[in-house]
C-alpha cells in the first residue's frame, strides 16, 4: 500500500517549523522595504497594485509550508525538501538584492534560480503527494508574473540600481 501524507498524519510542530522559516523570508520585505526608490522606477501596466504582493505571499508562504509538512514525513522524499530549503533562501535572498542592494540584474538571476527551485519542487512533490503539488501552483503562477516583472523593471530603468544610500 503507498504511503501519503494523509495516511501518515499531519504534523503540526512540523508545520509550525516550515512556517517559521517562511515568517523568516517574508520578514526581509519588513527590512527592505520598496520605498521611494522603488515608486519611483517606471513599470509596466500589468504590474499588481502593491496590496497584492503581502496577500500573495503570504497564501503562498502559508500553502508552500503546508505542502512540505506533507512531504517532509514521506519516504523519499530528500530532492523534493532539498528543492523546498533551495526556493526558501532564493526567496529570502531576492527581497535584499533587489530592495537592499539595488542589483536588479543580480536580481532577475536570483528570480531565473527560484523559479527554476519553484519547477523542481513542484515535479518533485508530485512524485510523493498530489495535493502537496496542487498546493504549489499559486506559487508558480504569481512567479510567471513576478518575474518577468521583475526583468521588465531591470530593462526599463537602466542605471537606476545600484547600492541603496
Amino acid at each position: 500500500m503507498e504511503t501519503t501524507a494523509l495516511a501518515a498524519g499531519f504534523d503540526w510542530q512540523l508545520a509550525a517549523l516550515f512556517l517559521i522559516a517562511s515568517v523568516a523570508a517574508g520578514l526581509t520585505g519588513v527590512l527592505f522595504k520598496p520605498g521611494a526608490w522603488y515608486e519611483s522606477l517606471v513599470k509596466p501596466d500589468w504590474r499588481p497594485r502593491n496590496w497584492m504582493f503581502p496577500v500573495a505571499w503570504t497564501t503562498i508562504y502559508i500553502l508552500s509550508a503546508l505542502a512540505a509538512t506533507r512531504v517532509a514525513v514521506l519516504p523519499g522524499n530528500a530532492f523534493a525538501m532539498g528543492f523546498w530549503a533551495m526556493q526558501i533562501a532564493l526567496n529570502t535572498l531576492w527581497t535584499p538584492v533587489f530592495f537592499g542592494a539595488r542589483r536588479m540584474g543580480l536580481s532577475v538571476l536570483v528570480m531565473g534560480l527560484l523559479c527554476a527551485a519553484v519547477l523542481g519542487m513542484i515535479v518533485t512533490f508530485w512524485t510523493l503527494d498530489f495535493w502537496a503539488s496542487v498546493m504549489l501552483l499559486p506559487y508558480a503562477l504569481w512567479l510567471s508574473l513576478a518575474a518577468p516583472l521583475n526583468w521588465r523593471v531591470w530593462r526599463d530603468n537602466p542605471g537606476a540600481g545600484g547600492t541603496a544610500a
